[in-house]
Parts: C-alpha cells; sequence; structure tokens
C-alpha cells in the first residue's frame, strides 16, 4: 500500500540498500534524519544490538500497535468490543490501571521499554482481502511494530500471513478455526483462544450426558476456514466422544440472512440433532429462525461457540443451547473480576470474551517486549513461546512453543432463558474443562500439521 507520499524513512532506506548490520545501521542514522544512534525512543530499540528486521527499530519515543477489527459486516459488534478492549490496553499501558497494575508484573504503566505507545485501527469488514490490505497499510504507513486482531479466522489466517513475510508480529484476538494454529501457523503469530477442536472435545461429552447416545446430527457450517473446520472437528467428537451418527453437513455462505431453506433441510432429515456452526451476526440469525421454525420442537439445537454480542442479538432464542466461551464475565476469580470492572468503569458496559482477548494479547505482548528488553520480534517470539502464566482470568495456562497455541481450560455454557438475561449475562457456565483433558500432543490433532517458519 502506498505511504501517503510521506518522506523516505529509515525503513524505505533499509529496504533500499539492504543493511542489515549494526555498523549500516549506525551509518544510515544522519541520512534518515535519526540523529539519535540509540533508537530515539526510551532505549528499548537495542539498535545496537539486533539488525532492522520489520518495522524494527522504532523511531522516535513512539511504538504504534496496529488493531484490526471488523467494524462492518457480520461481526461487527464483536469488533467494536474488541475495539474497546484495545483502546483500554494501550491506556492502562501507558497511564496504569487493570491488569497493567495487578496482574503483570512485567509491566509499568509507564509505556514500554521507555515507549509511549499509540495506535492506529482498521476494518477488515469481515473480509481476507481487505483485512490483508488494511493491515499492509498499517506496517507500511504507519510503521506498526504489532498487529492484532481477528473475529473471524480467515482473516487471522490472511494476515498473519502478511505479518509473517513482514517480520511484523500477530497477536491473534479471535479466530477459532484449527488451521490458524494447524496448517496455517506462522512463526510470527500467537493465539490465545482455543480452537474447533478443543471446543469439540469439550462439548462432546457435555452434550451426550445431557441428549443421550446413539443420536443422528446434521450440520449447518459457515462456509470458510473456520466453518469448515469446525464443522469437522464437531463430526469428529460427537462421532468418537457422543456416539453419534453424522446425517448431513451442508455449507452456507458466511453473512447469509435467510437460512430458511438451509434450516427446512435440516428440519426434514429425521436427525435428533441440529449443530449450527455460525457465529455473530450470523449466528444470531441462524438461532433465531430455527427457533422461529419451531425446530427446538422436533431437534436439539446446539451452537458450538457463542459470545455476548452474538448471544445478545438472539435474545431468547439461545434458552437451553450449549455452546462455548471464550472467556465470560461471570467467572469468578481475581483477574475476570478485575478486568470486568475496569471495563466497567471505562465504558459503562459488560466486556465480551472477545474483548477480553483483545486486552489480553495486547498486554501479553508488551510483557514480553519487557522481558525480552527489545522490540526486536525474534527476542520477543522467544519470550512468549513455552511462556507459562495465570493472569487473565482462565487459570494457568501454556502458550506451547510448537504450535503458538494456548493450551487452557474452556468454558461450556447453556444459554438462559429471556426472564433470566440481564445486560451482560445471558448463560449458565456449565463447566469449565480442564486444559488437562483438552489438547493435543504437537505431533498430533492440529498441531501435527504446524510449520512455524523462520524467526528472521
Amino acid at each position: 500500500m502506498a505511504r501517503d507520499n510521506k518522506s523516505l524513512n529509515r525503513r524505505d532506506v533499509l529496504k533500499a540498500t539492504g543493511a542489515v548490520g549494526t555498523a549500516g545501521l549506525a551509518g544510515l542514522a544522519g541520512c534518515t534524519g535519526g540523529g539519535d544512534d540509540s533508537g530515539g525512543g526510551g532505549g528499548g530499540g537495542g539498535d545496537d544490538e539486533y539488525p532492522a528486521l520489520g518495522n524494527y527499530p522504532i523511531e522516535g519515543d513512539t511504538a504504534t500497535f496496529g488493531f484490526n477489527v471488523p467494524q462492518s459486516g457480520p461481526y461487527a459488534s464483536e469488533g467494536e468490543d474488541e475495539l474497546r478492549a484495545y483502546e483500554l490496553a494501550v491506556k492502562h499501558l501507558n497511564e496504569g490501571g487493570g491488569w497493567v497494575d495487578s496482574q503483570f508484573d512485567d509491566l509499568s504503566g509507564d509505556g514500554v521499554l521507555g515507549y509511549t505507545i499509540d495506535h492506529v485501527d482498521g476494518d477488515t469488514a469481515t473480509d481476507a482481502d481487505q483485512a490483508r490490505q488494511s493491515a499492509s497499510g498499517m506496517i507500511q504507513r504507519d510503521d506498526a511494530i504489532m498487529i492484532s486482531g481477528g473475529s473471524s479466522s480467515a482473516v487471522a489466517i490472511a494476515v498473519q500471513g502478511l505479518c509473517q513475510n513482514e517480520k511484523v508480529m500477530f497477536m491473534c484476538c479471535l479466530t477459532h478455526s484449527n488451521d490458524t494454529t494447524g496448517t496455517d501457523c506462522v512463526r510470527y503469530s500467537f493465539r490465545e483462544m482455543f480452537n474447533a477442536y478443543m471446543t469439540g472435545q469439550a462439548l462432546a461429552p457435555v452434550v451426550r450426558d445431557a441428549y443421550g447416545e446413539d443420536l443422528q446430527f446434521y450440520q449447518l457450517y459457515a462456509d470458510y476456514s473456520w466453518g469448515q473446520t469446525q464443522q469437522a472437528s464437531m463430526e469428529q467428537f460427537m462421532t468418537d466422544v457422543a456416539g453419534w451418527e453424522q446425517v448431513e453437513s451442508v455449507a452456507t455462505p458466511l453473512g447469509t440472512s435467510d437460512y430458511s431453506t438451509y434450516l427446512s433441510g435440516a428440519q426434514s432429515s429425521g436427525a435428533d440433532v441440529l449443530i449450527l456452526n455460525h457465529y455473530g451476526l450470523d449466528g444470531a440469525n441462524s438461532m433465531q429462525q430455527a427457533i422461529d421454525a419451531g425446530i427446538d420442537e422436533e431437534m436439539e439445537i446446539i451452537v458450538p461457540l457463542y459470545n455476548r454480542p452474538m448471544a445478545e442479538a438472539a435474545g431468547g432464542a439461545i434458552e437451553g443451547i450449549y455452546g462455548t466461551v471464550a472467556w465470560d464475565s461471570q467467572i469468578d476469580n481475581t483477574p475476570s473480576q478485575e478486568f470486568t470492572q475496569a471495563f466497567r468503569d471505562e465504558y459503562d458496559r459488560t466486556p465480551s470474551g472477545p474483548a477480553q482477548l483483545a486486552y489480553a494479547q495486547t498486554l501479553q505482548y508488551a510483557a514480553a517486549v519487557e522481558r525480552a528488553g527489545t522490540f526486536y520480534p525474534p527476542e520477543v517470539i522467544r519470550q512468549l513461546e513455552d511462556y507459562e502464566y495465570d493472569n487473565i482470568g482462565m487459570g494457568a495456562e501454556t502458550m506451547r512453543g510448537c504450535d503458538h497455541q494456548a493450551q487452557r481450560d474452556v468454558p461450556v455454557v447453556q444459554g438462559l432463558p429471556a426472564s433470566e438475561q440481564s445486560e451482560g449475562t445471558y448463560f449458565n457456565i456449565v463447566n469449565i474443562t480442564s486444559r488437562d483433558d483438552l489438547g493435543y500432543a504437537c505431533d498430533a490433532g492440529p498441531a501435527a500439521e504446524c510449520e512455524l517458519g523462520s524467526y528472521e
């Protein structure tokens, strides 16, 4: 993407000359107007230690984060809440507050390595090409040192591939496809969110106990990376663990507004269970239309992945429907309570699971930079690989080094009736499935397909 006629900067000169060594960096300081051989910021640039890579070293005294979220399209409600949390994280990094004061010992509340944190944001429109273009602008025009965002796995996969090529780190927000940390994994991306494989593992024993064995199920799924891997994982675990049999699975286009034809096919299939692998506004619409069609009187309904904006839009249609969530404000531990309170204080609203992911991933990146003592991406990556933590409200976790997938607990929930719903409360937490009962080895499941690529 063009740089909006900006004058030639240090990154341009480095790309043009191919300079990568310390001597090359020092020699360029005068011709690019950098002036300060230390990197111009709070001393964290480490120009004398590492070569130029991606948008490292940082010029000046400000480090820019890029937040790439759906601000239009079927996942816009999720994107709006993510952006709120990103902005809150930046505020706390610069001014203190929230988890910066209480849960992240590596963070000071006075910027990161002496740099003030700034941010830019873009609209992915839940479209991979637009998301890639937006992220490219943040990297090339705005010199973002880190990108975060999501709500669509197709978007996350597209952006993390770009970030790998550009050597700029990507901290996944909401992405649930197995492929994100499986077939399409990259060294420069990390995911806190669990995946479709783990959702299948967590849900299968719960719904088996609730509905019985020897049932037949029918699936509708969003026709892109997330929906495809979600459908496959539900088929695997509903068959192997629940003892059910799949009748049929049917793809639906992302952004579908009228599911009547698809629901009619499910209704006439003779299956006992309908699994709706839809998310965001799509999930709210398909649930509501299924209830309006009376399908809940003939079949049990499962929605494998929920969130609060989706449940809010669906209202009473979620009653009794099982699913999983990234996180919920009802989870009763100190980090969850602190984040919920900080978010309410700032926005007078209860945070969603996507908001918690956005806030957590921003602080995790910043803390890794502090531990590394530099923004140089390979060193930050090494600080995150196999890092163990217990400070974001989901218990003890490990950011696994082999595939950059968080090993973590998964909350299983059931929708509340409309009469019991209130702002921020839409689910009953049925179980928080331990990470010890989930996951897979590095040579199994989605991880078996992962080749992370190079650090440099």
